[in-house]
């Protein structure tokens, strides 16, 4: 990709930035059943139906997260979806005993990666101005980008499929060192955490623990 100059940036900037006022002006908030869903209400799922998740909502879910924003639009987040039972049982080398038959069951178990040397794409993801000096040769740079670029990708993640319906668990008892090996030895791809996917069990669930209130998670600056 090249990027746009002269009259060509200017019509993408006005289409853009009408986009975003339309969207506005046709939804402003989501609704409490919406924000219900994809957090104020949302559950982490341990126990799964036998549903079978389809390829393409997969891809859909994909396209979602891929475009909620990262910095400089590195979008380092690589997501392996493990679905075969060839797959799971390489998975699980990987895993604490309690955490085996949760991964196990679920349709897909999906690794939250991130690739190392995204910076190598940013002439396509980043066209209009060379970024890539910014973290060659500087892996410690690179690699806390990578982390938390592909972290809040992850997220987005999460938030993405149970807005589509589906339910998430997050896992992160596990070994990472064994699934880099397993998944992605020879690699610039790192393993950050793992998610169980599909239609959850809900007979399987608690109460929802407690959070901190405003007045003591948050303050003014």
């Amino acid at each position: 990709m090249t990027a746009l100059i002269g009259d060509d940036l200017e019509r993408a900037r006005a289409e853009a930035q009408a986009s975003v006022r339309a969207l506005r002006g046709r939804k402003s908030e989501l609704d409490g059943d919406s924000i219900d869903v994809i957090l104020a209400d949302a559950r982490s799922h341990y126990a799964w139906q036998n549903k079978l998740v389809p390829d393409a909502l997969l891809h859909r879910l994909y396209e979602i997260t891929a475009a909620g924003p990262t910095s400089m639009n590195t979008c380092p987040a690589r997501f392996v979806f493990v679905k075969s039972q060839e797959g799971k049982e390489r998975l699980a080398k990987s895993l604490k005993d309690k955490n085996i038959d949760k991964m196990m069951a679920a349709p897909v178990t999906a690794i939250i990666a991130h690739d190392l040397e995204f910076w190598r794409h940013l002439p396509f993801l980043f066209p209009h101005e060379d970024r890539r000096p910014h973290f060659e040769g500087k892996p410690e740079h690179s690699e806390t980008t990578a982390f938390r670029n592909g972290t809040l990708q992850g997220a987005y993640f999460m938030i993405a499929a149970r807005a589509l319906g589906l339910d998430v668990g997050a896992m992160s008892g596990f070994s990472n060192a064994v699934v880099d090996e397993e998944f992605f030895a020879g690699t610039t791809l790192r393993s950050n955490f793992l998610c169980n996917l599909g239609y959850a069990d809900e007979a399987a669930l608690f109460q929802k623990l407690p959070r901190f209130p405003f007045e003591q998670a948050c303050n003014y600056a």
